[in-house]
């Protein structure tokens, strides 16, 4: 079933031409598109379905730089601080508080390695604590139990998924940009090598840049313009219970299980890492890259099935812009969760979170999480399509950084100093893309 999700009305006028066009309305895209309109360009952006509706509804809500990939952490960071800038410019709330991040552990190799992090992260000047016992089992009195030790992030934090990319959408339309819902992008046109238009289902816009921002079909929409973006999408299953529990952290991880306090009051509970991995023709593709992650993450990641050659999201098909595309076909990516994660999440929480008892499960839904090889986001231009910017493979991070990444795609479009150095993010790490600067706005 779709995760609960707000709704914002759809412009009603695709534009004959734009400064930029979005494609996908994800909290990438919508994050790139906003930061792009305070700039004072004309932004057209499309989304296939909802605004939303895949996986930026359909995740934890964690804005944190806890255990981020040194890759990532300097975005991380930034992205805290755009959270909540964001909300005092824009009058709109995405749900985000600097609430702290709760981790609890009674593994020893786990602690010493949340220790060795805590260690680089003052390098970094990323404040967290590590809890010995005592504190930990105070912290987590909720649980009834007591802990070796834990971690404590008070600077990160939580925002809501159900309310934060309609939120951000609709700050970039009084901005005046445009969002155009149930209005997939089919292909790109060009002239002299470079992008020149972005054809949509309903007409054409003309374009000297196209955002990328695709999630789980970016890669299929790259091979219609014979560029390889090697993604590989990871099957998860969450759910959400009521309101009722009382004395709970608002976001809590352990090994068993995490808990995240949603804008509703209820809670969402998920199993950190654990997915189905569904075969397709995408997937075979790419599997010698991504070998080495599967076969670390073996014990998380459990074989799929055919959900997602039906979903048509990771085809290799080459389709014409003239006739309908599988985007058409599929508008919202809304995957069957697996029953049995979500049994044993709803047990597992419940166990550990007698409070729980008095809620009820009010939804549980799947999503696709797109990832790159080494687990970090496909962030620039691509030297053999000019003027295309590819934000894709945000490996289940997307959310959290979904500011700081909209901001560095800004950059890049506009030629600004970039927020985070954006190296760690170029897409020629991988074979046949590369990156560089777009344009001289």
């Amino acid at each position: 079933m779709p995760a609960p999700l707000s709704h914002i009305e759809t412009s009603p006028d695709l534009p004959h031409s734009a400064d930029v066009v979005v494609i996908g309305g994800g909290i990438i895209g919508v994050f790139a598109a906003y930061y792009l309109t305070l700039r004072g360009l004309g932004v057209a952006l499309v989304e296939k379905g909802r605004i939303g509706a895949e996986q930026s509804s359909r995740n934890w809500g964690w804005c944190r730089q806890q255990n981020r990939d040194a890759r990532e952490l300097p975005m991380a960071t930034k992205s805290l601080d755009l959270w909540e800038k964001f909300g005092s410019e824009s009058g709109e709330s995405t749900g985000f508080s600097r609430c702290g991040l709760l981790y609890l552990s009674n593994d020893e190799a786990e602690l010493e390695g949340w220790a060795r992090w805590r260690d680089f992260a003052r390098t970094a000047g990323v404040t967290t604590h590590m809890l010995d016992a005592t504190a930990a089992t105070q912290r987590g009195a909720a649980t009834g139990r007591d802990w070796k030790g834990g971690v404590f992030s008070p600077t990160d934090g939580i925002a809501d998924p159900a309310r934060a990319a309609p939120a951000v959408a609709r700050a970039m339309l009084r901005r005046g940009g445009t969002v155009h819902q149930m209005c997939a992008a089919r292909g790109l046109e060009t002239e002299g090598g470079c992008v020149s238009a972005v054809v949509t289902e309903r007409g054409t816009i003309r374009t000297r840049i196209a955002i990328l921002a695709g999630g789980a079909w970016s890669s299929s929409f790259c091979h219609q313009a014979g560029i390889r973006l090697p993604l590989a999408s990871i099957r998860s299953s969450i759910l959400s219970v009521s309101q009722g529990a009382k004395g709970l952290p608002d976001a809590l991880h352990t090994a068993a299980v995490s808990v995240t306090k949603r804008g509703d009051g209820g809670y969402t509970l998920a199993i950190s890492g654990r997915g189905r991995v569904d075969p397709t023709a995408q997937q075979l593709r790419f599997a010698p890259q991504f070998l080495p992650m599967f076969l670390r993450r073996w014990r998380s990641l459990l074989p799929g099935g055919l959900e997602g050659a039906r979903s048509g999201h990771e085809t290799l098909q080459r389709w014409r812009v003239s006739e309908p595309t599988p985007m058409e076909r599929m508008r919202i990516l809304d995957p069957t969760p697996d029953q049995n994660t979500i049994a044993l999440t709803h047990r597992r929480a419940l166990e550990l979170l007698p409070a729980l008892k008095d809620t009820r499960i009010t939804a549980a839904w799947g999503g696709y999480i797109d990832s790159t090889p080494d687990g970090v986001p496909v962030i620039g231009e691509t030297s053999g399509l000019p003027g295309l910017v590819l934000a894709a493979g945000f490996s289940g991070h997307g959310f959290g950084i979904g500011p700081g990444a909209g901001h560095l795609i800004a950059d890049i479009v506009t030629g600004a100093a970039p927020i985070v150095d954006p190296q760690s993010y170029r897409p020629d790490r991988f074979a046949g893309l590369a990156v560089g600067k777009v344009s001289d706005f």
